[in-house]
């Protein structure tokens, strides 16, 4: 008998199993749906004279990975050599080896930290708080406004006044 109902349970769950698998496929369907279409108002001019459109400037399309390339290849030639991809890291030693002797110990690696620490705590009890923890936080710069349209009204103005 019990045989017989784990039979029956274990049909079951396959008819259930197929039934979830044949409802879980997606359908068929565009996710993206279509462009607006473009208003007679919002169309691009055309100059007299021209049967052109006026369009826009358009930047390069550089792909991130070109971009990266073209930060490495220092010298514009279009590879890479092994000098090309050290040479960042050689400076970044140079500054960390503070006794020129071309081998880096812990105590060169670490003396960024250490000042930080030492600067960082007030008290000098060895260890830091929240408080002076948040000191430590590093000072961002402001980003400049990516504006391409030219100074600021405000700065003209004075630059004209002098």
């Amino acid at each position: 008998m019990i045989r017989w109902a784990a039979a029956g349970a274990s049909v079951l769950a396959l008819i259930l199993a197929g039934f979830f698998v044949l409802k879980s496929r997606a359908a068929n369907r565009d996710p993206v749906p279509p462009a607006p279409v473009v208003a007679a108002a919002y169309a691009p001019a055309v100059p007299s004279g021209s049967a052109d459109p006026v369009l826009p400037p358009t930047a390069s399309a550089k792909s991130k990975e070109e971009k990266r390339f073209d930060r490495v290849d220092k010298n514009k030639d279009g590879r890479i050599v092994l000098a090309e991809l050290l040479e960042p890291r050689r400076k970044a030693f140079g500054k960390l080896d503070t006794n020129h002797d071309g081998v880096l110990s812990f105590d060169e690696w670490a003396v960024k930290t250490e000042t930080k620490f030492r600067d960082a705590d007030a008290d000098r009890n060895g260890f830091l708080t929240r408080a002076e923890y948040a000191t430590t936080a590093p000072k961002r710069k402001a980003k400049p406004a990516r504006c391409a349209c030219g100074p600021a009204p405000a700065a003209v103005t004075e630059a004209s006044e002098e």
